[in-house]
This record gives structure tokens, sequence and C-alpha cells, in this order.
């Protein structure tokens, strides 16, 4: 792919918000579009951390692996932002693992060194970058104090809200967040079984909080999810 479309693709990353023309079409020669397909791993904990990546479409799971094999779900991206930034803090080995949950993961590979210097010649895009580690590093703290204080059902009912706030669209006075989520990979996020996930699920159905299928979530009144 030549440098043109992949300078149209940056446009729509607000993390770029802050780059000339002219740096973006440096970018543009910097990067590597790959793709991922689903279930498969764009990076493993251990591997070198010499590359951030930007997701373009699809959705991917950060994560690791307990020391008995399961699987925990750090977060979740979606287009338009930014993972395995981590190399940019310092990091030289992964911590997590990056997999692709649906069939059209498209993303841009950029060595770390080559953002470092683009970071070094932009102070907005130096700002945007640390204030998006910031947040990335109180999403964490705020997903293992929910781990630690909190039920499970309060798990999945902020889960909820949280998706609902991030990518839900209005209906009337409902709300739906196409999702795309297995009970098993909301289970992985929010700490608890499968089985336990799908029966509060079930009682937030039987008590007309909201309504799931496979693909979607839809929230009957975000102020009665409680």
């Amino acid at each position: 792919m030549n440098g043109q479309p992949l300078h149209a693709a940056f446009k729509q990353f607000p993390l770029l918000a802050s780059l000339s023309e002219a740096e973006m079409q440096r970018l543009a020669l910097m990067a590597e579009r790959r793709k991922a397909p689903r279930h498969s791993f764009i990076y493993l904990a251990d591997q070198p951390s010499d590359y951030i990546c930007l997701l373009y479409t699809g959705a991917v799971k950060i994560g690791i692996f307990s020391d008995d094999g399961r699987e925990i779900i750090k977060n979740i991206q979606h287009p338009y932002t930014m993972f395995g930034e981590l190399g940019i803090a310092g990091e030289q080995s992964r911590v997590e693992f990056a997999s692709a949950m649906s069939r059209d993961v498209d993303y841009f590979a950029i060595r770390v060194e080559d953002f470092k210097y683009l970071m070094q010649q932009n102070f907005g895009l130096s700002q945007t970058v640390m204030l998006y580690l910031g947040e990335r590093l109180r999403r964490a703290e705020r997903h293992w104090e929910s781990l630690i204080l909190k039920d499970v059902r309060t798990r999945i009912v902020e889960f909820l809200k949280e998706s609902a706030g991030e990518r839900g669209r209005q209906v009337g006075f409902e709300t739906l967040v196409k999702h795309g989520l297995t009970q098993q990979d909301i289970a992985n996020l929010v700490g608890a079984s499968r089985q336990t996930v799908t029966a509060i699920l079930n009682e937030l159905k039987k008590s007309n909080l909201i309504h799931f299928n496979r693909n979607t979530i839809l929230i009957r009144d975000m102020d009665k999810l409680n």
C-alpha cells in the first residue's frame, strides 16, 4: 500500500490529530499495514516490545495468562486506538498478549524508535501519548480495584455501563451496544466463571433491564441498571 491511503487512514485517529500534513506523510512511510485472522495472536508476552500498533478495524483483546493457564482479559481495543504502546514507556519485553477478536482486524505496526522520533518532533503528539498512557494506567487501577472490592454482579453492570458509554448508540430511551463478545470473554474480563456471568445476564434480562444476543446488548434504561 502506498503512502496516500495510509495518510488518509491516520486522519481518523484522534491520537494523531496534532500531526501536520508532512508528519502524516512521514508516519505513513514508517508504518506497515498488517491483518490478523480471528483468534490469532498479534503478539505474545515475552516477545520484544519493539513496535506499537494502531488499530484500524476490528477488535483486539489485551490480556495475560494466569499460572494455571486461565485467560485474564485486561482491556479490549476498538478502532482508532493504540495498543502495544508500553515500549514507548521503556518496556523491553511484552508483559501482555494481544489477540484478534473479530474476523477483520486491520492494524498498522510502527517501530517504537520511529514513533518516539515523531513524538520528539511534535510536542502535541508527545503530550497526547502521555495522557493516553496515564489513562491506560488509571483504567488498569480501576479494573484491579473492581476485581478486589466489588462483587461479580456489580462488575458486570459496570462493564455494561462502560461499554454503553464508550460505544453505545441511543435508540429512543434505550442504548444499543455492539460488542461481539462471548460470555466467556465477559467472564475473563470481569474475573468470574462463565456460568456466573450467564446467570447474572439472564437475571438482568428477566428483570427487563437488558436484552442481549451474541453480538449486541440492549440496555433498556441506563438509570435503572444497577
